[in-house]
């Protein structure tokens, strides 16, 4: 058996249970609900066995009865097939509901300590104090935001499991709970119980999975979600917030949002030119009856009188273009102008969606031709209103209103294109071959690829020969392309910034898109004239291979003759992707992280170069995850641990799977999520600039890094039989069967590791509660490191400890290491080792694993000093403590339908009951550990 997991820190002093208190009670209001609809709808019966379960779970979890275990473990096999989806549904959903719960406590502690005048760490409130603290001006600051670009890009990788209906369930029962907070009478609370009861019955009656695979518009629909939940209000509440703290200074639009859906089709054959501009028609109709909602409400509420209060003359013209001529309105300047920019606005979504605005009482008018225009019309109205004394009118609606105008403009977010290098390298070896260019450019070395390239970039006519045939490869990518530049067209700069790179690997990669760009109209000129492109080409370096080599590469790109001038020339910025998920699948946990610290070094020192000679800007594009082992882990501290220089105001990232809901499907948590990034910017900016590592630990975390990645591919990559072993000790197959996103979860029709998209990977080992993408290999590592030697393991354990103080890289490392190794637990994951097939291979493999696991465990404890998991995450530890006796029973069901299910494969027809079944523990795990994709 697996050696006892260190504890978890307990919550059990006074300060901490009073600070669970109301979350307990929460959490057992739900629970009782949730329990009561279960007897109500399924009887006594299966109410009793759930029941007798969750007491089993908590006794052997919580007080670490053994003989509790044994009867959990005795009962959970008895169940059928169907008492087993009973159990699975019940403990799925009560994950779902103490995280709903956990989201409103986290606000209620946040209100409480906002009451008391604390600021909290990551909040911009307290970014500022620190920021005065160290004598920086707000002129500054304000010149600071205006040079900086902000924005976290939302992706569909297949890890998000929850469906809307579930989703829009919970955001009820969350502002149910929010409502409770403020009743006090009897009453009050009786029918605030009423309406949760109602919820809870319609997530018990609503089925939790669903019945075919998302298409690329349900992931669109997804992402849209969460604007119309946060974003769009958000965003302007958080612009305000910066405003109040630096009054007096103009602040740009410096936070912007972008997404992949639609835009991204490395691996994805069902994103299309067709979907981009499906994309786009819904982001924009987002933005726009947002804006027709904004200022139908502004009419009713700017009711001014002109007979009473002055306007300017602006104001007067404005209001005299509109098509409203009712008398009853004849003196309400305002409200006649508002119903013009509303008819306005219904003509514009009519124009770009085809779609109609809700109300339609005046005759049409003529469509905005940009967001620019409608701004304008805007500032009109707020400049008549702050000359006459009605200055208090502007902040509840109007400014927001023009704030979101200047940021989703009519495009809502910029949408991305992504396409992996070795389908470009086939178009352009296509149009080649078809123009009698060179017959084979696939064949030829990286030199003669460069020159070829260099000379048709620099060659004003097109490749493409008419009437020729091309194949539907080609056809698809040409017509992205050019999808892109009528999307520019319609919906604005904004709309389409980034062209990325799947697997950069050489320079030619980059030449290939930008002459993709020249033959569809989205590059102008020749490179050794007055070149410039619309999309910046940004390369995504993903294997360890390519981080070490993604400097070298960007400054080979930009020693082509004409290139340093072109990127200025069409705004001076170059976007790098650093990837967290390959890199980690092919390396390990602290290879991937180092070897990231060191790309973003190398381009710094590069780039300080070009921004010195042609005015060129980097911006480092973070490709993380939800799991640690895909770079996920808390947004502040992963920003504050960048090596110094690579933040300097620009920084994108991913935020992908059950993270986006986790984030941003509440407001006011979406809203402390949205202000990290620009907190954490603004301290690296510039707190951070110059505080370089020594190079002695430099040193010691390259040695490190080789131990650790030595360890961890002799295990993934060099061990005969682990292929076998992690599909069969890990739900894998089955995830592959659930219908979690429009991408299959592997880039070819292979069992190879190295085949695998690393968001499967990742998931499966949470699934089964090992995790071992986010820790396996440094325990070895840090053993390794120390060596045998007592002087010096002594002086190397002195210099860990000093680095972790220190070294805010090394400090955010372990603090993610800390907090995956408490969600991990071998003695469930040895449940999933019984599956295994080849008992000797199973039994070898997980030994290697426990050993792994326990070598981690104690090099952890040795450097930070601290026994238990998370002693310095006591709202965490409380997290967990309450919620794994829940998620325990979801991993033994697993197993067993696991086992009956892959009994059945090849033989008899398999019980539907059995596939949902596994289906449900997987969405009911997910959702208990939470930050799984």
């Amino acid at each position: 058996m697996p050696r006892a997991i260190p504890a978890v820190r307990r919550a059990s002093d006074p300060e901490d249970a009073e600070k669970g208190r109301q979350l307990i009670e929460d959490v057992r209001l739900l629970g009782r609900i949730l329990g009561e609809v279960i007897r109500e709808q399924e009887g006594a019966d299966t109410f009793e066995l759930i029941e007798r379960i969750r007491q089993l779970s908590v006794a052997y979890r919580l007080k670490h009865d053994a003989g509790a275990g044994e009867k959990l473990d005795a009962l959970l096999k008895s169940l059928s097939d169907l008492q087993t989806v009973r159990v699975i549904r019940a403990f799925s959903y009560f994950s779902h509901l103490a995280n709903t719960a956990e989201d409103r406590h986290m606000v209620r502690r946040r209100e409480y300590h906002e009451q008391l005048g604390h600021v909290r760490e990551g909040s911009l409130a307290m970014t500022f104090k620190r920021l005065a603290g160290n004598g920086i001006p707000a002129a500054d600051i304000a010149e600071t935001l205006a040079r900086s670009y902000i924005s976290p890009v939302l992706t569909a990788h297949p890890s998000e499991v929850q469906r809307q209906s579930i989703l829009r369930a919970e955001r009820s029962i969350a502002n149910l709970m929010e409502q409770r907070d403020g009743l006090r009478t009897e009453g009050g609370r009786a029918d605030n119980e009423a309406l949760l009861r109602a919820r809870v019955t319609q997530l018990w009656q609503t089925r939790m999975l669903r019945l075919s695979t998302l298409t690329v518009a349900d992931e669109i629909e997804n992402a849209l979600s969460y604007y119309g939940i946060t974003f769009l209000r958000q965003i302007p509440r958080l612009y305000r917030e910066v405003e109040r703290a630096l009054p007096g200074h103009e602040i740009a639009s410096f936070f912007r949002m972008g997404t992949w859906i639609g835009g991204d089709r490395d691996g994805n054959p069902n994103v299309s030119a067709a979907t981009l501009r499906a994309a786009l028609a819904r982001q924009s109709e987002t933005a726009l009856r947002f804006y027709l909602a904004e200022a139908h409400e502004l009419g009713a509420e700017l009711s001014i009188s002109a007979t009473i209060s002055p306007i300017t003359p602006e104001m007067h013209a404005l209001a005299a273009r509109s098509p409203d001529h009712d008398e009853h309105r004849e003196d309400e300047p305002y409200r006649r102008a508002l119903t013009g920019i509303y008819a306005r606005l219904a003509a514009t979504l009519t124009a770009l969606t085809g779609t109609e605005a809700p109300r339609q009482a005046v005759a049409p008018q003529a469509p905005y031709a940009s967001a620019g225009e409608l701004l304008t019309d805007l500032q009109v109205i707020e400049a008549s209103l702050r000359s006459h004394h009605a200055q208090a009118l502007v902040a509840p609606r109007l400014a927001p209103l023009m704030r979101a105008v200047q940021v989703f403009g009519f495009h809502l977010a910029t949408v991305d294109l992504r396409q992996s290098s070795d389908r470009h390298e086939q178009v352009v070896a296509e149009l080649l071959q078809v123009a009698r260019i060179e017959p084979d450019y696939r064949a030829l070395p990286e030199a003669a690829r460069r020159e070829l390239l260099l000379r048709l970039l620099n060659d004003a006519r097109p490749l493409r020969v008419r009437a020729a045939a091309y194949s539907e490869l080609t056809l698809g990518e040409l017509a992205i392309f050019e999808t892109a530049a009528e999307m520019l067209a319609r919906y604005g700069r904004e709309a389409l910034r980034h062209y990325i790179i799947s697997h950069t690997e050489d320079v030619s990669d980059l030449l290939e898109v930008l002459l993709l760009q020249k033959e569809t109209g989205l590059m102008h000129g020749a490179l050794d004239g007055d070149a410039r492109y619309a999309l910046i080409v940004v390369p995504l370096f993903e294997t360890i291979g390519d981080l070490r080599n993604a400097a070298a590469i960007m400054r080979a790109f930009y020693a082509v003759p004409g290139i340093a001038a072109m990127v200025q020339r069409s705004g001076g910025e170059q976007d790098v992707m650093l990837g967290y998920s390959d890199s980690n699948k092919d390396g390990g946990f602290f290879t991937s992280n180092w070897e990231l610290y060191r790309s973003g070094t190398a381009l710094v020192e590069l780039f300080d170069e070009l921004r010195r000679a042609h005015s060129i800007t980097l911006r480092l594009f973070h490709g993380r995850g939800g799991t640690v082992g895909r770079g996920g882990g808390p947004s502040y501290q992963a920003i504050l641990a960048q090596p110094p220089g690579t933040v300097n105001g620009q920084l994108r990232l991913t935020e992908q799977g059950e993270v986006i809901a986790s984030k941003y499907a509440h407001p006011e948590i979406g809203r402390g999520n949205l202000e990290t990034l620009v907190a954490a910017t603004l301290e690296a900016t510039l707190l951070n600039r110059t505080q370089n590592a020594p190079p002695v630990f430099l040193e010691a975390a390259r040695i490190i890094s080789e131990a650790s990645m030595a360890a961890y591919r002799k295990l993934v990559y060099e061990t005969p039989g682990f292929t076998d072993y992690f599909f069969a000790a890990t739900p894998i197959r089955e995830i592959a069967e659930l219908h979690i996103g429009s991408r299959p979860a592997s880039r070819k029709a292979t069992r190879d590791i190295a085949d695998l998209r690393a968001i499967p990977w990742g998931f499966s080992w949470g699934q089964c509660r090992v995790a071992l993408p986010g820790w396996y290999g440094f325990g070895s590592a840090i053993q390794t490191y120390l060596g045998s030697d007592a002087r010096q393991r002594k002086e190397r354990l002195v210099l860990l400890r000093r680095m972790h103080e220190e070294w805010p890289f090394l400090r955010a490392l372990l603090s993610n290491l800390d907090m995956v190794l408490a969600k991990t637990d071998l003695a469930i994951a040895a449940r999933y080792v019984e599956l295994v097939e080849d008992k000797p291979l199973g039994r070898r493999l997980f030994a290697a694993i426990q050993a792994e696991w326990e070598l981690t465990s104690d090099a952890l404890a040795l450097i930070t000093g601290e026994k238990r998991r998370l002693a310095s995450n006591p709202s965490l530890a409380r997290s967990i403590e309450h919620r794994f006796p829940y998620i325990d029973p979801l991993n033994h069901l697993q197993v067993e339908l696991m086992r009956r299910y892959r009994a059945h494969r090849g033989g008899a027809p398999v019980d539907e009951r059995l596939r949902n079944g596994i289906h449900l523990s997987i969405n009911g795990v997910a959702a208990g550990l939470r930050n799984t994709g």
